[in-house]
């Protein structure tokens, strides 16, 4: 997919290359494997959400992980709420519904005190999109961005976020189609090439809104299928709405909520306690 001569196409995810050209970015450096060869894989381009970026793990200075995949290059959609300018580089307070974040673009001391009149102007509460790698000072994490531009076209928004659920279930749930990766959500074992099959379709039915959540807690089932039935605006359903109408303790609803928030079957949409049903096309 193309927006505005930008080309957001994946070729493959977590194996390959990134997207358009713009997987890797030449001058970083990449993981070396022992045998002298550059392991280009950890250079790969990965769509995130900001919630991934404060979540992932980072076994080393250097090294973040998300997903247990290491993660070098990412790409997310945020609205900017806050621009902070600075001898050195510019700082942006970012968020994009799943949390908030930093990103700093550092530039030339002369590009600020004469900026570019032909490059697109970043201003508050306009939506971007960043190309960049994950920092970590002083136990805050941010993002040092190689190129930050503006969104023209709104439907990027909704793609990236679809594009980083794809990818997280990917890595997370294995290939669509694949008996290992449906296997681990559904959290059983079955014997033989017709019970991985039923396992398979059983799995990805459940992620796509069919009704097999066995892979989930009784209370993550009632909340799922309330929110499919319930009357709803665009927003979805706040969690104490949920409560009410199951007539469930919060703190059960929004233990659910996180679960299936983690299973990418639900998404947060105005707030972290407001939910909606991930639709399948």
């Amino acid at each position: 997919m193309s927006y505005n001569n930008y080309d957001t196409s994946y070729t493959s995810y977590g194996t390959g290359g990134g997207a358009g050209g713009g997987g890797f970015i030449p001058g970083d450096g990449s993981q070396t494997s022992p045998s002298g060869r550059r392991d280009f894989s950890q250079d790969s381009l990965r769509p995130v959400t900001i919630k991934q970026i404060l979540d992932a793990q980072q076994p080393t200075d250097e090294i973040f992980k998300i997903d247990g995949t290491p993660i070098a290059q990412l790409t997310f959609v945020g609205q900017i709420r806050n621009i902070s300018s600075q001898t050195t580089n510019i700082t942006y307070k970012l968020d994009d519904g799943t949390g908030s974040i930093e990103v700093k673009l550092w530039v030339d001391s002369d590009d600020l005190k004469q900026p570019d009149s032909s490059k697109p102007k970043l201003v508050e509460n306009a939506y971007c999109r960043v190309w960049g790698k994950p920092r970590c000072f002083n136990n805050k994490k941010h993002v040092g961005a190689h190129i930050i531009r503006p969104v023209e076209d709104f439907n990027e928004v909704s793609y990236h976020l679809l594009e980083a659920t794809v990818v997280h279930l990917y890595f997370t749930r294995g290939p669509p189609g694949g008996a290992a990766g449906a296997a681990g959500v559904a959290g059983t074992a079955m014997n033989g090439a017709q019970g991985q099959e039923q396992t398979t379709a059983s799995s990805y039915a459940s992620a796509m809104g069919g009704e097999n959540l066995s892979a989930y807690s009784a209370m993550a089932r009632k909340v799922y299928n309330h929110m499919r039935v319930a009357p709803q605006t665009n927003e979805g359903l706040h969690q104490q709405e949920i409560a009410a109408s199951l007539r469930a303790e919060i703190v059960d609803v929004a233990r659910a909520g996180d679960e299936l928030l983690t299973g990418g079957l639900i998404y947060t949409t105005v707030d972290d306690q407001t939910w909606a049903v991930l639709e399948a096309d």
